[in-house]
């Protein structure tokens, strides 16, 4: 009678957990003491189209991953989806950062490493606009 009873409590805790997982009742809260920071960059070149500038440019990118607050970065260029009004792909080339704090993201800025991209590259391009967003889920 026992092991009947154990089973039963086994097999309720676990469609339990299971209903609460689907029907929205275990889900994560934000944590207040972090805010996660995405940081999102689009580069129009000077030279627009120019294969070797945006190559040179590519690479200067990659070297902000070595930036030590820089949680995750993916560099990039426009993709060829469909054409729609909604989409902008007139830009050059894209950087996605994420960080884990506005701290982090705020010494991102003032880092060596970041200064001397923008020192070494920044004759490539015309015109940078930046979204940052709080992920708020």
């Amino acid at each position: 009678m026992l092991k009947s009873n154990r089973r039963k409590f086994l097999a309720s805790a676990f469609f339990l957990g299971i209903a609460g997982k689907i029907f929205g009742q275990d889900k994560q809260k934000p944590k207040a003491d972090k805010t996660m920071i995405v940081h999102h960059v689009f580069f129009w070149l000077k030279n627009a189209g120019n294969e070797a500038d945006r190559a040179k440019l590519l690479e200067g990118l990659r070297t902000l991953a070595a930036i030590k607050h820089v949680s995750k970065l993916q560099v990039g260029i426009p993709a060829s989806t469909e054409k729609r009004e909604v989409v902008d792909n007139s830009y050059d080339v894209s950087e996605l950062m994420y960080f884990e704090s506005l701290e982090a993201q705020a010494a991102y800025q003032k880092d060596p490493i970041h200064l001397k991209f923008v020192e070494n590259y920044s004759h490539l391009w015309a015109k940078v606009v930046v979204y940052d967003m709080n992920v708020v889920s």
